[in-house]
């Protein structure tokens, strides 16, 4: 399926794959790309029959950040227009964050500004050893202000004050480093890897992973105190009680794959 500059493809397993299809332009971001993931992220998280979601891109970038030709009507824009634009960026990456799917990057080449983006608001990032990445919005008087919350969580603050203030490039392996993409792998080892990553997370539960992810939401905005500890305790009796918790137990004992596998 070609849409809005974006292949999807779902496998028999209920894997979708989402691959940025503007390799002429290193896959930049537009207002049409962003409304059209947008939508069919949205089918994606209230489809029960997908369990993961990857991210990538055709050609040599994985995603060069804002397109030219966007920022050229961006230039002519009233606030009001620029807030309904970065609205719709905030929203899509909020999107891939909060999925009740986990979400993988699979990063083939370089990405710049948004593409950072993109890649911090999937829960777990691979890179091939030859991409390059920047945040250079401050080279163009502009601030990542949109992607901040995603990278700054990712980075962390120390290293964000680095790279977000000299708009320096640096390689796969800093970006390991420093926590941007968790693996680093041979270029042609990308989908082999990404392969091997997706089989570990179809072990899970569905439903397990879903409410693993919202828990990792909540504890980290959260006070470590009574209350938040309460609130896990109740968490875990709730969900060993469930026919999924029921089911993989029983699975475990048994010496058998539980049914969702």
């Amino acid at each position: 399926m070609d849409e809005n500059n974006f292949i999807l493809d779902v496998d028999d397993a209920g894997v979708a794959k989402i691959t940025l299809n503007r390799p002429d332009v290193h896959n930049a971001i537009d207002d049409k790309l962003i409304s059209g993931l947008a939508q069919k992220l949205s089918i994606l998280n209230n489809d029960d029959s997908i369990r993961v979601i990857v991210l990538t891109g055709n050609g040599p970038s994985f995603c060069s950040g804002a397109d030219l030709n966007w920022m050229k009507r961006m230039a002519t824009y009233n606030e009001a227009e620029n807030l309904r634009d970065a609205n719709a960026l905030a929203e899509l990456l909020m999107m891939f964050t909060s999925s009740s799917k986990p979400t993988i990057a699979l990063v083939q080449g370089d990405a710049f500004a948004g593409g950072l983006g993109l890649i911090c608001s999937c829960d777990i990032a691979i890179s091939v050893n030859s991409a390059i990445f920047a945040i250079t919005e401050v080279r163009l008087g502009l601030m990542p202000s949109v992607i901040s919350p995603f990278v700054i969580n990712a980075i962390g603050e120390r290293n964000a004050r680095r790279y977000f203030l000299t708009a320096e490039r640096f390689n796969a392996e800093t970006a390991q480093q420093i926590g941007l993409v968790q693996m680093v792998v041979p270029d042609t080892a990308l989908s082999e890897s990404g392969e091997i990553l997706v089989k570990k997370l179809l072990k899970g539960g569905p439903i397990a992973l879903a409410k693993t992810k919202d828990l990792i939401n909540k504890v980290k905005s959260s006070r470590f105190d009574e209350d938040l500890m309460s609130r896990l305790s109740k968490g875990i009796a709730e969900i060993r009680c469930s026919n999924e918790a029921q089911e993989g137990m029983a699975a475990f004992l048994e010496k058998r794959k539980p049914d969702w596998q």
